[in-house]
């Protein structure tokens, strides 16, 4: 207790210097005057991020006859929602119907409060409750194709209730809807185009952004938004306000770092490179309260042997922690529930790497169960690199590939087995999801390694999706945001697929309200 204590009374001090700090910078809000520019172009509604949450944005206030532009900082168009493995929660859907699988918007709020830790906001999780149906019907109208047959079964909630993209992955999204919005009148995306600042006018209204084209993106500077001088100025006028939808900053090196210090400079993330701080400190120098920012969630089902997010993540939560175990190769046991909440079972192999850092555990099934929710194309995807999924004839092989005491190993999936038989799984695996291991192989199996993935907090916002003011507690007039640059709707750790209805759910009010 001492030590927590004392822990805690540090991350106060920080913080206490840290609200001075940001106390100081809203008393001189920077901002570009209105009066001192003359726009080169002029839009009712201006976007940052061409993710999930800008496109929804976008094609929601398109839909209400607004002119609307949306900028892209990057060379490749949707950020991390492009390279996001496609699972959406979608609490009482039709599939859910079909397949006799009961759930409520009750639960689902239920699941996430468990695992952010009672911290979310609960006024924004009911939101994503009341309108994710909604949310899908608006994805199916764009041409979305779902998988119908069967919903998913993620980690840390009670039913399986996530949909998922026929492809298996984000893109599956982010293409029909950009080719929509294209296709709209009066809509334009441009990419390598990097938000600056904002521009206000007298009365303290968002009224346009100042903008740099044809921007370099370039990681290897120590912080790319601060450092990078790239590109040509632009000033746009927004009649009708502007939406954040810039996402996380798991790859901002300085910034992450400043909100949890124990994360290494060179440790690899899930997320895209461009994944940086820059918009939203700019918010906060507006005067935008921050939440909850120094929450940093990171992916248990990732893997070192492979780069950035990678085909790991949809493996193994669709596969291998579905359909077997995940073990610590030093002992050949169990050491966790390979379905709960990101958070624990992060928590878990951290415990396991900090006493040996070079003993990754590993995630197996057998090979007839291990993929067969999978798309050939994300199986052929895995099975190509010949380094990340190991194929091995037997427990033996996994013991001697691995360095697996063989005995504990067999011990260990013949005590699982008996827990299937059971229906009671010693870790709590739900019922629902277990599934027998075929002791005689052959099996898959994959190195576990958690990267960090998704940062938690943000920008304050209300039901409206309308940033709200840390000096009056009111909206900031003519800012909106949307997605995972906001902040207090999960919490300590968001429940894996509720991004992508976080995200189009509160685009979509974004671009309603603007």
């Amino acid at each position: 207790m001492k030590q927590i204590s004392r822990r805690e009374m540090l991350k106060m001090s920080v913080a206490g210097a840290g609200a001075l700090a940001l106390g100081a910078v809203n008393a001189q809000a920077s901002a570009i005057d209105a009066k001192d520019v003359k726009f080169d172009e002029e839009y009712d509604v201006v976007i940052i991020g061409s993710g999930f949450a800008g496109l929804a944005a976008g094609l929601s206030a398109a839909k209400r006859g607004n002119k609307v532009l949306i900028i892209e900082k990057m060379g490749r168009i949707g950020g991390n929602s492009v390279i996001n493995g496609g699972g959406m929660a979608v609490p009482v859907n039709p599939v859910q119907e079909k397949t006799g699988i009961k759930d409520s918007k009750e639960l689902f709020i239920e699941d996430c409060l468990k695992a952010g830790l009672g911290l979310n906001h609960p006024e924004l999780l009911e939101t994503i409750a009341n309108r994710a149906m909604e949310s899908f019907n608006f994805l199916v109208d764009c041409g979305v194709q779902f998988k119908m047959d069967h919903c998913a079964h993620f980690g840390g909630h009670s039913v399986a209730r996530s949909m998922l993209t026929t492809n298996d992955s984000g893109s599956g999204y982010i293409q029909p809807m950009l080719e929509k919005f294209e296709k709209t009148d009066g809509c334009k995306l441009v990419r390598r185009t990097k938000f600056d600042d904002f521009v206000v006018d007298e009365s303290g209204k968002v009224v346009g952004v100042a903008v740099r084209e044809e921007y370099k993106f370039d990681d290897k500077l120590y912080n790319d938004d601060l450092e990078n001088t790239s590109g040509t100025k632009k000033t746009i006028k927004a009649n009708k306000g502007v939406i954040l939808a810039a996402g996380g900053f798991c790859r901002d090196k300085a910034f992450r770092k400043l909100q949890d210090p124990r994360i290494p400079d060179n440790v690899d993330s899930t997320n895209h490179a461009g994944a940086t701080a820059g918009v939203l400190l700019k918010a906060f120098e507006l005067g935008a309260y921050p939440v909850q920012v120094d929450w940093i969630q990171f992916g248990p089902w990732a893997s070192p042997d492979e780069k950035g997010f990678g085909t790991a993540p949809i493996l193994t939560q669709q596969g291998t922690f579905k359909y077997g175990i995940a073990v610590d190769v030093r002992t050949g046991k169990r050491f966790m529930n390979e379905l709960a909440d990101r958070k624990t079972r992060a928590d878990a192999e951290f415990k396991i790497l900090r006493a040996a850092p070079d003993k990754f555990p590993i995630t197996f099934a057998d090979t007839k169960m291990a993929f067969k929710d999978l798309s050939e194309e994300i199986i052929s995807k895995g099975m190509s690199s010949g380094k990340l999924v190991g194929e091995c004839k037997s427990l033996d092989e996994i013991a001697s590939k691995y360095g697996v005491p063989a005995d504990a190993l067999k011990e260990t999936v013949k005590k699982y087995n008996e827990g299937v038989k059971a229906k009671k799984d010693e870790f709590g695996k739900q019922e629902s999801a277990l599934s027998e291991i075929n002791e005689a192989g052959p099996f898959y199996v994959i190195r576990l390694s958690p990267k960090p993935h998704h940062t938690m907090g943000g920008l304050k916002i209300n039901e409206k999706a309308q940033v709200l003011s840390s000096k009056s507690g009111k909206p900031i007039p003519g800012l909106y945001a949307a997605g995972e640059i906001t902040g207090g709707t999960h919490g300590a750790s968001r429940l894996g697929t509720v991004a992508i209805t976080d995200c189009i759910v509160f685009g979509m009010i974004a671009g309603e309200n603007i």
